[in-house]
């Protein structure tokens, strides 16, 4: 005579909720935001007030785009983000653009992004890129605000 050894289970309800696989992805994402954050606000820290510009499309860049923002303060210092925004003086401006084109060569080389006060003497933006002409970093564009549009008045 065989003998089954099958036990009758009951339906029961889930009672717990195993929330490890949540737990694991939530520290993930918090981790990469705690790492992220840092990073976007750094050269907004820099306080500057760009020129302003009206708004229209704008085309996304490559993927592999590495740039580089060169600010220009009102009081004519130029912080380079790749030096960890210490200011740099206009005599020393060359040697740090040499050495930035130096670790980027041939294709590789970083778009320049030139973040320039609005009220800057027109001459420093100008020296600036003969220096960046100097050192053949010519991928430069230019940081500006874009400028909100205001509902007509009615009267």
């Amino acid at each position: 005579m065989a003998r089954t050894f099958r036990r009758n289970r009951q339906i029961q309800a889930l009672s717990e909720l195993n929330v490890t696989n949540m737990l694991d992805l939530a520290f993930v994402l918090l981790v990469i935001f705690m790492i992220a954050t840092p990073l976007i606000h750094q050269e907004q820290t820099i306080p500057v007030q760009l020129p302003i510009e009206s708004q229209r499309p704008q085309a996304a860049p490559d993927r592999d785009t590495r740039f580089v923002a060169i600010t220009v303060r009102a009081d004519g210092t130029y912080l380079i983000d790749a030096d960890g925004n210490r200011p740099v003086t206009v005599r020393d401006l060359p040697g740090r653009l040499l050495a930035l084109a130096a670790t980027s060569p041939g294709a590789r080389q970083p778009v320049i992004r030139i973040r320039a006060d609005a009220n800057v003497p027109y001459q420093q933006v100008v020296t600036l890129l003969d220096e960046l002409k100097k050192a053949n970093l010519d991928r430069i564009s230019f940081d500006t605000q874009v400028q909100t549009q205001q509902a007509p008045r009615r009267r």
